[in-house]
C-alpha cells in the first residue's frame, strides 16, 4: 500500500497533464511543488514562511513553470485563480522548521472552500492531514466535518488512512469535483 504522500501523488498524476495548471497551497520544503512542476504546465504555490519559499526555490532550480507567493493559502482568492486541475494541501508544520508555526484550522478551512471554487470540473484536491499535534487535530475535525457535507451531486470525497498505526498517523482526504455548483 502507498504511504499518504505517494497515494496523494498517484491520485493527482491520474488527472493532470502537461496542459494543466496546479496549485500547492502549502509549499513547505518543495516536494509537492516539484512533483507538480514535473507533470503540469504551471504551478502556483503559497506559504507563509520565507524559509519554505526559499527551500522550494532551491528545489525547483531548472523549472520555470512555478510561481510562488509568500502569503497564506487563505488568501488564494486574491490571485483570481480558476481552472485549476489539481490542488494539494499538506497541512501541519514545516518539516525541520519551527513546530510552533503551523497551519491553522480556520485558515485551512477557508482555503479549502476557496480552492474548491477555483478547481475545475474533473479536477482533484488532495489534503494531507496530520492530526498528531493540537492544531492538526482541530484541523482534522473541522475539515472532515466540512467535506462530509459536500453535496455528492458536485463532489466525490474519499478518506485514505492507516487505522492500525500508532501515534496518530497522517491521512488523506481527496475531493473530486464532478460538476460546478452554480450550473
Amino acid at each position: 500500500m502507498d504511504k499518504v504522500i505517494e497515494f496523494s501523488h498517484n491520485l493527482i498524476s491520474k488527472v493532470v497533464t502537461k496542459d494543466d495548471t496546479t496549485l500547492d497551497l502549502t509549499v513547505g520544503n518543495g516536494n509537492d511543488t516539484l512533483f507538480l512542476a514535473a507533470i503540469s504546465k504551471q504551478v502556483i504555490g503559497f506559504d507563509i514562511q520565507e524559509a519554505a519559499i526559499n527551500n522550494t526555490k532551491k528545489k525547483l532550480e531548472g523549472y520555470d513553470n512555478v510561481t510562488l507567493y509568500l502569503d497564506s493559502h487563505e488568501n488564494l482568492d486574491k490571485y483570481n485563480l480558476a481552472n485549476i486541475k489539481a490542488i494539494i494541501m499538506n497541512l501541519g508544520y514545516l518539516p525541520n522548521g519551527d513546530k510552533n508555526i503551523t497551519t491553522m484550522a480556520k485558515s485551512s478551512l477557508n482555503a479549502l472552500k476557496k480552492a474548491l471554487k477555483a478547481l475545475m470540473v474533473t479536477g482533484i484536491m488532495v489534503i494531507v492531514i496530520y492530526k498528531g499535534h493540537q492544531e492538526g487535530y482541530k484541523e482534522s475535525i473541522k475539515i472532515r466535518n466540512y467535506v462530509k457535507k459536500l453535496d455528492q451531486k458536485y463532489y466525490q470525497v474519499l478518506q485514505y488512512e492507516f487505522i492500525n498505526q500508532i501515534n496518530n498517523p497522517p491521512y488523506v482526504i481527496a475531493i473530486e469535483k464532478i460538476k460546478d455548483e452554480d450550473k
